[in-house]
């Protein structure tokens, strides 16, 4: 049989395919939790005594920006899956290739992660 027709390795492009969906619609989750934690706090210091920190601004443009990569990630998966696809379907070696997309994603989240912290950090110091 030949390797590069092996159905498993279409199906195995077909499973990494369907993570990084799963991957941009859990980044589009969590950037709508963030994006509405600003209005969340707000609600909690309407019926207690304490002033809300002002984290809706802050909260909201995180947030926007966890969803757009989300958005990001699917569409960057998509053109990536097609790519390989296509590679298989030529014939050419697709082994020994980093996957230069997750570590942009990778690095992109590791930062905006450690702002969050910074952050939510800054504010518990209040």
């Amino acid at each position: 049989m030949d390797p590069e027709k092996d159905p498993r390795i279409y199906l195995a492009v077909e499973r990494t395919f369907l993570a990084w969906i799963r991957t941009g619609i859990a980044l589009m989750g969590f950037g709508f939790v963030i994006a509405r934690f600003g209005i969340f706090l707000h609600e909690i210091s309407s019926v207690s005594a304490t002033p809300a920190p002002h984290a809706h601004g802050f909260s909201m443009w995180v947030g926007t920006g966890i969803i757009l990569s989300g958005v990001v990630v699917m569409a960057i998966s998509g053109l990536q899956h097609f790519l390989t696809i296509r590679h298989l379907n030529q014939g050419v070696d697709i082994t020994g290739k980093p996957s230069l997309s997750g570590m942009i994603l990778a690095g992109s989240l590791a930062l905006i992660g450690s702002t969050v912290a910074i952050y939510l950090i800054h504010l518990s110091m209040k």
